[in-house]
Order: structure tokens, then sequence, then C-alpha cells
């Protein structure tokens, strides 16, 4: 059919069963990430009609004033994130310190790195804003995570990305093999 791609899904699993190694958690993850930021692309296209606008009172990790819509897209990535068996932990520009996953949840052995809502000054303007990503595998033995754990090479990344929100919702992501671009169709999620 024309006019008719792959979808971030088919890309997904493709090149999953071309990973000898691969056990699908990596696609576990992506996958939790672009659900989030669907929710979170719904949410700023109807931020101007919702009280999700302006300020929470809060003060980020980076001395910023925390809006309300960098609140609501921090909390949903941390809540589906943490629910998806895949992460060990994370570390959000909007949390000063490391967010572990709960001992009653299930645990993976990735780490993620996130800003829920980078350029959310722009938010009142609307001007395009966007979650940017890093995911890393916990390389050190230990039981528990600390810093060190998210303190890697930019080459040691196991995937790297944003999520672009304005008139369209984009996904730009990496693996170390080119760039994949996708753009969210809402007609069919």
């Amino acid at each position: 059919m024309e006019g008719i791609g792959i979808t971030v899904t088919e890309h997904l699993l493709l090149h999953q069963k071309e990973s000898p190694m691969a056990t699908g958690r990596f696609t576990r993850l992506l996958n939790e990430l672009i659900f989030s930021a669907k929710i979170i692309a719904r949410e700023v296209k109807k931020a101007g009609l919702v009280d999700i606008l302006g300020l929470t009172g809060e003060i980020n990790v980076q001395g910023e004033q925390v809006r309300k819509l960098d609140d609501f897209a921090n909390r949903v990535l941390i809540h589906r994130m943490q629910h998806a068996g895949v992460l060990c932990a994370m570390s959000s520009e909007e949390n000063a310190d490391i967010i572990e996953v709960p001992d009653n949840l299930p645990r993976g052995n990735y780490l993620l790195i996130f800003d829920p809502l980078d350029g959310s000054s722009n938010i009142d303007v609307n001007v395009n804003i966007g979650t940017i990503f890093s995911i890393h595998k916990k390389v050190s033995k230990r039981p528990y995570v600390t810093l060190d754990d998210f303190l890697r090479k930019g080459s040691e990344q196991v995937a790297a990305g944003y999520f672009l929100y304005g008139p369209s919702t984009m996904l730009v992501y990496t693996t170390g093999t080119g760039v994949n671009g996708f753009t969210l169709d809402p007609s069919v999620g």
C-alpha cells in the first residue's frame, strides 16, 4: 500500500531478530518509552485547554522552576518505566537523587537517564518541546545502584534519542548503527 511505511514496533522486532543475543528486554524498554511519550504528547497538545500550564512552585536540580507539564511528564516516565520490568534505576533532570525500581517490582539491568520535558520554558509560547533519553546497561556487580553506574562514557550507551512534541510527535533514536526516525500517526497510535 502506498504511503504505508514500517512501524516502530516492526522496526524493533526486525532488529531484535537480527541480534542472536537479543532477549526482548530492550524492545520492551523502548516500547514503554514510546507509550509514555504518547501519553505526554496527548497532554502537551491539550495543555492550553486544561490546568497543566504554569509552575508547580518547586525548583529542580538545575535550579529552574518546575512547570506543571514537566512534573506530569516526569511522573509518567517514572511510573511507566518502574513497572516495565527492565530497569534497575533511573535518573531524571527533575530529581536530585537516583530513582530506583522498588523492591516489590521486577527489575532488569538497564539504566535510563532522561530529561522529561526539555525546553519546557517554551510551553507557554507554543514552541516544540521534547523528552531526551539515554540508556545504559548496569556494569557493576553490586546488588544496588550508585552514581558510578550512571557516569558512563557516551560510547557505552545502548541507545540514545529524543521524542519531539509539536504539530507532530516524533521519535529519533540510535543504537550506534545509524539514526532511526518515526512520526506518530495519531489516527492509528
